[in-house]
């Protein structure tokens, strides 16, 4: 073999090695999919979260001040409200995510002029002034 061979059969194994080492990376973390139990799990840890700490800051104040629980009732709701308003943002994110997933995968060939969607009745409800 000539060196010029030589050359160009080690770039293309080089290639070949980058393409396989990329194959082979781990997903970013952003594009992993979750089942919906995780999901779950990870709402209900933000909710307790949120309870907890509320919980927590509600309690060092009354011992604190020496006061009746009236901080820890008031920090509990706090933190009630603030971890469903975490649990909720979750969820937007993950609707967000799961309609963009459709969106990608309903990319089908169009079935022709005569398919049709199925009637739901929406049309007469509307024409009987329901």
């Amino acid at each position: 073999m000539t060196d010029p061979d030589q050359r160009k059969r080690l770039e293309e194994l080089e290639g070949r090695i980058e393409k396989l080492k990329i194959k082979e990376q781990p997903k970013p973390h952003q594009e992993e999919h979750y089942s919906q139990a995780q999901q779950a799990w990870r709402m209900v840890i933000e909710l307790v979260a949120g309870l907890m700490i509320g919980f927590g800051i509600g309690y060092g104040l009354d011992s604190l001040f020496g006061t009746i629980p009236i901080f820890l009732v008031l920090f509990t709701f706090l933190g009630l409200a603030a971890g469903v308003k975490t649990m909720m943002r979750s969820a937007a994110e993950m609707q967000r995510t799961n309609m963009a997933e459709r969106a990608e995968n309903d990319t089908a060939p169009d079935m022709g002029d005569d398919t049709t969607a199925p009637d739901t009745g929406d049309e007469e409800r509307t024409k009987d002034g329901d």
